[in-house]
């Protein structure tokens, strides 16, 4: 499973201010030139200020999540993304102070350091608000990988993951997965019920609602999806790390 890196604080400072130097007006430099120019010019080329840009962009949706909801659709002097830069340097100088003075510097959780499967597909869809539908893609994902690990497309979700985690011997074309060796404990018996339960949680009281009446947009959705994103990781783990035991 691949690791996401923790964001180098200085170095992504380092590039949102190459961006806004880059993007900076400046007055046109009339010394000598003969003729008189009124106006400002932006301090870098176009292609310069193109490269900067993309590097920010990549940045803000580390800092700034869904910043690219309102995003305006002309933003030739980059007016708005040069605002945007200057919010995440504050967000990136300030973090620990503002958890402690606003809050009660309780860690963070951050998306990007879930597990892939509960990431990567609804990135795009995190970024640009749609909480929602990002967890929606994590739960499909983490069915279609929990499918191809055991070998099976003729039982889903629920289903899929109660014969999964089943404490029964495995069967021809019924695998099973394994979070630990069976030494007869009872711990092993609650291991794998718990798992059931979990996913059967998950599948049936968000994934399948989920797909016909969206969470309530209260101020609080983001912080839902959040929350519901980081217990489909875990069941992401869970399959990940699990041993496949075949007939």
């Amino acid at each position: 499973m691949e690791r996401v890196a923790k964001l180098d604080t200085e170095w992504a400072l380092a590039e949102l201010n190459h961006f806004l130097r880059a993007t900076d007006q400046i007055p046109y430099d009339n010394t000598g030139s003969g003729v008189f120019i009124v106006g400002t010019h932006m301090r870098s080329s176009e292609t310069e200020a193109s490269e900067r840009a993309h590097v920010t962009e990549q940045i803000l949706d580390r800092v700034l999540p869904g910043w690219r909801k309102d995003r305006p659709e002309k933003d030739s002097e980059y007016t708005w993304l040069r605002d945007q830069a200057a919010r995440a340097k504050a967000a990136l100088r300030r973090e620990a102070e503002l958890a402690e003075k606003l809050g009660d510097n309780a860690p963070d959780m951050d998306a990007a350091n879930l597990h892939p499967w509960a990431w990567e597909n609804g990135r795009s869809l995190w970024n640009t608000g749609h909480y929602h539908q990002a967890v929606m893609q994590a739960a499909i994902r983490i069915n279609a990988e929990t499918q191809a690990k055991l070998g099976r497309m003729d039982v889903s979700e629920a289903g899929l993951f109660t014969e999964a985690f089943s404490a029964n011997d495995p069967k021809p074309g019924a695998p099973r997965l394994r979070l630990a060796e069976d030494d007869g404990s009872k711990t092993y018996e609650n291991l794998h019920r718990g798992a059931r339960a979990f996913a059967d949680g998950l599948y049936t009281a968000i994934r399948n609602p989920g797909m016909h009446t969206p969470s309530p947009s209260d101020g609080g959705e983001e912080q839902l999806a959040l929350e519901q994103l980081a217990a489909f990781s875990l069941l992401a783990r869970w399959v990940d790390q699990a041993k496949l035991e075949e007939a």
